[in-house]
């Protein structure tokens, strides 16, 4: 159940929407596909699905070439932020419509219902209509109705961006147990870090059509290697630095690596505090420096002078987009 992306190119007139976009995602594997808005991700999925024209490339999924092959023939399931559910039909109607499709039987048609909704955990529901769900509730039913036909790839297009941030964390849990539970191949599309990071196997960054960079989320977080994805990552410790060999760098400065001192540290002035978390996050502006977060187990005031220690094993030299990575040793900020 692997997909393999092959230089894969959409334009739509002087616009080139992908460019050259090549992925390959494990069986099993979930993989997210992450970006600003415009940056090309739903196009890549609509690409894969067959509902956009490609300018060139191609696409293996079981490593069968589909790249001309019909979108309702393709082996694949793609669930969409508006769910699409037919609010004519029950839930059981809803999930059993695939099946109904590609000719299954009416007792397989039963019993693949009753399975998905014991794993959705909407026992009970088969003659609920879709009008008297809740969002979740409807989020759960579009899933198990795209995985009903075992489709050999799952594609979700912003599967929570229209749910609020409480039932989002709620049934992201749910969403990747789901589909881990059926040994599903997922590919998912996002703005959101958090959303993807607790889904995810492995994530790749778009901008302008462009993958720029892939990895575990961890392999992301903790070296972004360009000032993009560190920037569209949110870290907050981007800052333009002096290195060794090099006119100037954009350095990455690690939240956890800038800590308070009481003596030997970097003068500087709080700005700002925030909470978030349990913790704050202190904004602090060094003498002649760039500004700087902190996390603080407290509050302090603004205009508070204070000193900053920061590990400077930890400091990481930041590229542009399409440099390719070197080693610098940072002498000063």
């Amino acid at each position: 159940m692997s997909a393999v992306i092959e230089a894969l190119t959409v334009q739509f007139g002087d616009k080139i929407a992908l460019d050259s976009v090549a992925l390959q995602i494990a069986s099993g594997e979930r993989f997210t596909v992450m970006g600003p808005s415009g940056s090309g991700k739903s196009t890549l999925l609509r690409a894969i699905a067959g509902l956009e024209a490609l300018t060139s490339g191609s696409i293996h999924i079981d490593g069968t070439d589909t790249t001309r092959t019909p979108t309702h023939m393709r082996p694949i399931g793609l669930m969409f932020q508006d769910y699409a559910l037919f609010p004519h039909l029950s839930v059981k109607g809803n999930i059993a419509y695939g099946l109904r499709m590609h000719g299954v039987s009416r007792k397989h048609q039963d019993d693949t219902v009753a399975q998905l909704l014991g794993i959705a955990g909407l026992q009970g529901f088969e003659d609920r209509s879709i009008s008297s769900l809740s969002g979740g509730e409807r989020q759960r039913v579009a899933l198990v109705r795209t995985l009903a036909p075992r489709p050999s790839l799952v594609m979700l297009d912003e599967p929570l961006g229209s749910l609020d941030l409480a039932l989002r964390e709620s049934l992201l849990e749910e969403m990747r147990e789901i589909i881990t539970n059926l040994g599903t191949t997922a590919l998912s599309v996002t703005h959101d870090r958090i959303e993807a990071f607790a889904f995810a196997d492995r994530i790749a960054i778009m901008r302008a059509g462009k993958i720029v960079r892939v990895g575990t989320p961890a392999e992301v977080w903790n070296e972004p290697l360009t000032v993009f994805v560190a920037k569209f990552l949110g870290h907050p410790n981007v800052a333009e630095g002096t290195v060794i060999g090099r006119p100037s760098s954009t350095v990455l400065i690690p939240t956890g690596a800038v800590s308070f001192t009481d003596r030997g540290g970097i003068p500087a002035t709080v700005t700002n505090a925030t909470f978030s978390d349990g913790r704050y996050l202190v904004a602090v502006a060094p003498r002649g420096g760039s500004e700087l977060r902190v996390f603080s187990d407290r509050a302090i005031a603004q205009g508070t002078e204070v000193l900053v220690a920061i590990d400077e094993q930890a400091i990481q030299v930041l590229h542009d987009d399409g440099e390719a990575p070197t080693d610098g040793l940072l002498s000063r900020l």
